[in-house]
């Protein structure tokens, strides 16, 4: 399996289920800047439990990791769980809504990209990729982080909001870092 056929194997999945959902992360980051190579998928995604059993469904054991147990404990605590394919060593980080108000405004800003000739999905506006590439790297300083938001500044320009990021990045503690990345940028 490849990256592109898991990403579309769990949008089906979680649109079938309608489990409001969208891309971030290096994928999303990746379809606004330039490419990289990353094994890792991310999702936000609003599920709750009555839907963590038909989740089960898509998911065949004998093809994939995929624990019920930890998906319920992850939509009770606003945490995360994996889909893992073990053959390919391809794994996907679902990350429950935590229904505050950056969560809020980010599932309204949702942009439909292609995954594939016949598919689109539900993606990150860029400004929120980048708002949340903040956040990691004020929390983990991985440089990564920077050359993602570098990319989608470069790439993306045009359609960057940066009066909207500079509102979220005072409102999460972000704008000295929000600042230095503008002042190094051309």
């Amino acid at each position: 399996m490849e990256q592109h056929e898991l990403l579309v194997w769990i949008v089906q999945c979680f649109e079938k289920l309608k489990i409001p959902y969208l891309i971030t992360g290096a994928i999303a980051s990746i379809a606004y800047g330039e490419p990289r190579f990353t094994n890792d998928i991310d999702i936000v995604a609003d599920i709750n439990l009555g839907q963590a059993n038909a989740l089960r469904s898509f998911f065949p054991e004998d093809e994939f990791y995929m624990d019920v147990d930890s998906v319920r404990n992850a939509i009770e605590d606003r945490h995360q769980f994996n889909i893992i394919h073990p053959s390919s060593g391809l794994k996907a980080d679902v990350i429950i809504s935590k229904k505050d108000d950056f969560d809020q405004s980010r599932f309204k800003r949702i942009k439909r990209l292609n995954v594939s000739e016949k598919e689109s999905a539900n993606f990150a506006a860029p400004e929120d990729v980048i708002i949340k590439k903040l956040e990691y790297f004020k929390k983990g300083g991985s440089e990564k982080h920077l050359r993602d938001i570098a990319s989608m500044l470069k790439i993306s320009a045009d359609m960057i909001d940066r009066t909207y990021i500079s509102f979220w990045a005072k409102k999460l503690g972000l704008t000295e870092i929000w600042e230095t990345i503008q002042k190094k940028l051309p």
